[in-house]
C-alpha cells in the first residue's frame, strides 16, 4: 500500500462556502418555505480516497472539495459543555507503524489501526456497576466551568456571519454506550435499569442547566445529538427502551429549547432506524441524518410515511458512485424530484465517500444532481405561477 498523506479527521475535512442564510435554512427544514433546494456533502472522503483522486488528476480544490458547487447553510456551534468534563490524563501505551494504543479520558484502552480509521476503538470500558458509575459521575454533573468560554461573543460572531446557531447534548444511547460498551448497555437495560436511569438523569440535569442559561441569553436554532445506534439489521435499542430511558432526558431539554424558539432537533445515527423513528419523534426529534440506503433508509419512503413530521439530510446512496453512470442517474432521478417538491431535506450522500469511487464519477454525480435540481426547480416554479 502506498504511503498515505491524509490520515486524520482534520486531513479529511472538506471546505464548503455557505450560500444559504440562517432563516432560509430553518424555514426550509421546518417546511415553512421551499424557495430553493439544498445540496451538500456531509462528511467527505474515507481514508485513502484523496490519494486515489490525486493520482487521477484531481485539482487542489477537488481534493479539499472547495471546487464543487454546493448550496448549504453555515453552522455555528456555541462552546458550552453539556457532556464529559474532566477525566483521566490521556496516556500513550504503545505505538507502531500499524497501530496506536492509548488510555483515554474515560480510562478506556483505545486502539487505532493506522491508515484504516480516524477514530479509535475501545478495548475495555469503565462502567459495569453502579459503584463504577458513581466514581466518575462527578465528570457529568453541573459546574460553572461548563460555561467558562465566551459563548456570547461566539454567538455574536456566528450571527454576524448569518450562521445557524447550534448546541449539542450527549446521546441518550451513545454516552452510556461509551461508558459500558454496546453489550453492557443493552444488558443493563434489563438487569440494571436504575444505573441507566441515574446516568441519563445526571446527564440530562446538566444539559438542562447549561442550556437553560444559554437559551435565556441567546437564540438557539438547532439541538444536535449523536447516537450511531443502528446497523444494517436495525437499532440496538427498541421503542420500549427509547421511551423508558431516553425520552424523559430528550423531552426535558428539547421542550425547554423549543419553547424558547429552537426549531430543529437533529439526530445523527447510521443504520436502519425505521423501527424507532416513531419513538424518536415522540422524544422531540424532528430531523435525522445521514439516512443510509444500504441500511434500508429510503428517504422517498420515509417522506411518504412521516410527511412534515421529519426533516433529514443525506439519503443519496454513496455506493452507487462506484457503479455505472446509468445507475447514478437512476438513483438521482428517484431521490431528487420528490425532495425538491417537498422541501425539508438537504440532498447529500449518506456518509463518507468510499474508496474506489472514481473522480470522474463524483464529478458526474455533482453535475447530474444539479441538472436534475435545476430542472425540477424550474418546473416547481412554473407550476406555482
Amino acid at each position: 500500500m502506498p504511503k498515505l498523506k491524509w490520515t486524520t479527521h482534520a486531513d479529511l475535512a472538506i471546505r464548503k462556502t455557505p450560500t444559504v442564510g440562517r432563516r432560509e435554512y430553518l424555514d426550509h427544514m421546518t417546511f415553512q418555505a421551499n424557495t430553493r433546494p439544498l445540496f451538500t456533502e456531509i462528511f467527505g472522503p474515507l481514508i485513502g480516497l484523496k490519494e486515489e483522486w490525486e493520482a487521477q488528476g484531481a485539482t487542489a480544490g477537488e481534493l479539499d472539495f472547495s471546487a464543487f458547487p454546493y448550496r448549504c447553510e453555515g453552522r455555528g456551534y456555541l462552546p458550552v459543555n453539556t457532556g464529559l468534563l474532566g477525566g483521566y490524563p490521556e496516556e500513550l501505551i504503545e505505538e507502531t507503524e500499524a497501530y496506536r494504543i492509548w488510555r483515554d479520558r474515560l480510562g478506556r484502552t483505545m486502539k487505532l489501526p493506522k491508515g484504516r480509521a480516524t477514530i479509535g476503538l475501545p478495548l475495555d470500558y469503565p462502567v459495569r456497576t453502579m459503584d463504577d458509575w458513581l466514581k466518575i459521575k462527578p465528570w457529568y454533573t453541573f459546574s460553572e466551568a461548563r460555561l467558562a468560554n465566551d459563548w456570547q461573543a461566539v454567538d455574536a460572531e456566528h450571527r454576524k456571519q448569518d450562521r445557524v446557531i447550534c448546541v449539542g447534548i450527549p446521546g441518550g444511547f451513545d454516552e452510556p454506550r461509551e461508558l459500558m460498551g454496546e453489550e453492557g448497555l443493552c444488558v443493563a437495560y434489563y438487569e440494571q435499569p436504575e444505573l441507566i436511569h441515574d446516568m441519563l438523569q445526571t446527564i440530562g440535569e446538566t444539559a438542562f442547566r447549561v442550556l437553560e442559561r444559554v437559551s435565556a441569553a441567546v437564540q438557539i436554532d438547532v439541538l444536535f445529538v449523536h447516537e450511531d445506534m443502528a446497523g444494517k439489521s436495525g437499532p440496538l435499542a427498541g421503542p420500549k427502551q427509547i421511551r423508558e430511558f431516553i425520552q424523559p432526558y430528550y423531552r426535558r431539554v428539547w421542550d425547554l429549547l423549543r419553547d424558547r424558539g429552537a426549531r430543529l432537533f437533529d439526530m445523527d445515527s447510521d443504520g436502519d432506524m425505521n423501527p424507532v423513528i416513531e419513538a424518536f419523534l415522540d422524544t422531540g426529534v424532528n430531523c435525522m441524518h445521514p439516512m443510509e440506503p444500504a441500511a434500508n433508509m429510503d428517504i422517498v419512503a420515509v417522506r411518504q410515511k412521516y410527511g412534515t413530521r421529519l426533516a433529514f439530510y443525506g439519503g443519496i446512496d454513496k455506493h452507487v458512485l462506484r457503479r455505472s453512470r446509468a445507475e447514478i442517474v437512476a438513483e438521482l432521478e428517484y431521490k431528487i424530484p420528490p425532495m425538491v417538491r417537498s422541501g425539508g431535506c438537504v440532498l447529500a450522500l449518506d456518509h463518507r465517500i468510499p474508496n474506489g469511487t472514481p473522480l470522474e464519477n463524483y464529478r458526474f454525480y455533482i453535475a447530474t444532481a444539479w441538472d436534475i435540481i435545476n430542472r425540477e426547480s424550474a418546473g416547481k416554479d412554473a407550476r406555482a405561477s
